[in-house]
């Protein structure tokens, strides 16, 4: 039970939740993050069971950088996706599932991508996207105020708004709003280097 958020801008991406950690109807902690960054290019959101995600976060980190020192140049954003959606889907094939829905942003050098990863191992490439309990809340916002040309401020303000709408009416999310802003200019810089 949570709200996350990410939005696809002309100059990056942004990532969005609140801060509440439920267990039923009890709320077990007020200051969780709930966005994970990777590096400078990268972050998770999750929504889910809190320690399903921590691990796959983890796993994936580790994993991304053994291929990018085995290749030499850093993997995209889309590879990255497919890394934790495989890994995610593994835990299903098994019988132990994943109980957990990521959005996997990011910058590369083919432009911003948010990316839903969930427990199947599927992956969808979308310009906005919201999870959670207080996601039929939170689109109504995106729907309404998101346009294609938003710059990484005004999509700022757009997930600051779908989040709190979400705080208002789903009893799963609350307790303040964490956001994170990945600029384009970072994965230009990473390149370069």
């Amino acid at each position: 039970m949570t709200t996350i958020i990410g939005i696809k801008t002309t100059e990056g991406v942004v990532l969005a939740s609140d801060k509440r950690a439920s267990k039923g109807f009890f709320i077990g902690s007020k200051i969780v993050q709930k966005i994970s960054k990777i590096d400078d290019t990268l972050a998770i959101a999750i929504a889910g069971q809190l320690s399903d995600a921590e691990h796959l976060i983890k796993v994936t980190a580790a994993e991304r950088k053994l291929i990018e020192l085995r290749r030499g140049f850093p993997l995209s954003v889309k590879e990255s996706s497919r890394l934790i959606a495989n890994l995610a889907y593994s835990g299903l094939k098994n019988y132990q599932p994943y109980y957990v829905e990521l959005l996997v942003a990011g910058v590369d050098t083919s432009g911003s991508h948010v990316n839903v990863a969930d427990m199947s191992g599927a992956i969808t490439n979308e310009d906005y996207a919201a999870s959670g309990s207080g996601a039929p809340i939170a689109y109504g916002v995106l729907e309404s105020l998101y346009h294609f040309d938003s710059t990484n401020d005004e999509a700022k303000e757009i997930a600051k708004k779908a989040v709190a709408a979400a705080m208002e009416r789903d009893p799963g999310s609350g307790n303040g709003i964490d956001v994170l802003v990945i600029p384009k200019l970072v994965a230009a810089e990473r390149v370069v280097l």
